[in-house]
């Protein structure tokens, strides 16, 4: 028994991955694709997106948001996870990348599930706010430029319905966000952004250590 959360060794990682992870072979064909990029690191850890498709589930969710696409592995987990009817609304700014994510998307089957916009995720948020879609989605994922996460943040709490929730990754960056010594822009943005939601009583809040830290914000 123990009353403080584990730290995981190599070893306790792969048993974890062993005994829980159920990684279907599309998925982990677009995580080998990308781990042979230069910024293959970006990409979200195989157990985290498993986590994600399960609290999609749970929510019974049928429209989701996803500010920050990649190479697709988050919203190809969440879009296999949907119902027939389910949609994905994602943001990036990336041909290239999402080159990518469309490839992966069109051979799972779901590309007709996902609807990618390119353009500077705040100017989606806004029209899609402006078309009347506040309080329209089930479950939205932050994973894009930090110094922008509270921005993100608060537009996607007003798309989201009460009830609704929203995870944001990275929250714990590598543990820089622990080490006042680290004062870079990216690492201050996430201290400040966790500070605020630690605060923030439109929603009930949990950080979950799984990968890089992932804050889950349901909507009241």
């Amino acid at each position: 028994m123990t009353n403080k959360t584990l730290g995981l060794d190599n070893q306790l990682y792969d048993y974890l991955q062993s005994v829980s992870l159920r990684e279907p072979e599309i998925l982990a064909q677009l995580r080998q694709e990308t781990a042979q990029l230069p910024m293959g690191r970006m990409q979200i850890a195989p157990e985290q997106g498993q986590f994600m498709a399960l609290l999609v589930q749970l929510l019974g969710a049928k429209k989701t948001l996803e500010v920050g696409v990649f190479t697709g592995y988050s919203s190809l987990a969440i879009a296999l996870a949907l119902p027939a009817d389910g949609k994905v609304v994602a943001c990036d700014v990336s041909e290239e990348y999402t080159a990518i994510a469309r490839r992966h998307w069109q051979q799972a089957g779901v590309a007709d599930k996902i609807e990618l916009h390119i353009a500077p995720a705040l100017e989606t948020l806004e029209q899609l706010l402006a078309d009347g879609e506040a309080n329209t989605f089930d479950f939205a994922f932050i994973d894009a430029d930090k110094r922008n996460y509270i921005n993100y943040y608060e537009q996607a709490l007003k798309l989201v319905r009460p009830g609704g929730l929203i995870a944001v990754d990275n929250v714990l960056w590598s543990g820089k966000v622990a080490d006042s010594q680290v004062q870079d822009n990216s690492t201050k943005a996430i201290r400040e952004f966790n500070q605020q939601l630690h605060q923030d009583q439109r929603v009930s809040l949990s950080m979950v250590t799984i990968a890089d830290g992932l804050t889950l914000a349901l909507k009241r």
